[in-house]
C-alpha cells in the first residue's frame, strides 16, 4: 500500500499514543476529524495499522521469556503456522542465514518455558534444531515502525528532513 505524508503522520501519532482522538489527529495533519477517521479506517482495513494496548509481560505475570532460533526441514511457512498455534508463542518470523525461523515465547516461569520449548516447539514436525536465548529483562520495547531512518538517524514519520547530498 502506498502511504502518503498524511498517512505517515497519523501512524506516527498513533504509535506514540494510540488513544489520540480524531480531532487531535486532525489538528496534527490538517484534515477534518471525519477525514482522519476515514484514513484510520482505511489503514486498519488494509491491515497497515492495528491499534492495541501494549503491555510489559514482566509486569503482568510472565516471568520467563525467550527467543528461539530454529533450523527447520521443509517449508518454513508451514512450520511457522504450526508454531503460531502454540498459545505461549507471541512472535514468529521467517529468517535467512543460520536460522530459518525465530520464535518469541512468553511463559509463567522457567519450568513452564522449558515445557513449552521441549514438549511443544520441538514437537512441531520439521523443527530440526533450536537455540534458546533466554531474556532476563526488557531494555527497549519499541513500536514505532512509522518512523524512518535517514542517514542512520531516526526521523519521526512525516517530519521534514534534508535529503543527503548526492554530489560526488
Amino acid at each position: 500500500m502506498d502511504l502518503d505524508d498524511v498517512d505517515r503522520k497519523i501512524i506516527g501519532a498513533l504509535e506514540r499514543d494510540g488513544r489520540t482522538g480524531y480531532r487531535e489527529l486532525a489538528d496534527v495533519v490538517g484534515l477534518t476529524p471525519g477525514g482522519v477517521r476515514k484514513r484510520v479506517m482505511r489503514l486498519i482495513e488494509e491491515e497497515v495499522l492495528k491499534v492495541v494496548g501494549i503491555t510489559d509481560p514482566l509486569k503482568i505475570g510472565f516471568e520467563a521469556m525467550a527467543m528461539l532460533a530454529l533450523t527447520v526441514e521443509g517449508d518454513p511457512y508451514e512450520i511457522a503456522e504450526a508454531l503460531s498455534a502454540i498459545p505461549q508463542v507471541v512472535y514468529v518470523v521467517i529468517g535467512a542465514g543460520p536460522f530459518d525461523v525465530l520464535v518469541e515465547v512468553l511463559a509463567e516461569d522457567t519450568r513452564h518455558l522449558s515445557t513449552v520449548i521441549n514438549r511443544e516447539v520441538r514437537a512441531v514436525p520439521g523443527v530440526r534444531s533450536l537455540t534458546t536465548f533466554t531474556y532476563h529483562d526488557i531494555h527497549t520495547h519499541r513500536f514505532t515502525w512509522g518512523e524512518q531512518q535517514v542517514d542512520g538517524a531516526p526521523v519521526a514519520a512525516g517530519e521534514p528532513h534534508e535529503e543527503p547530498d548526492q554530489t560526488d
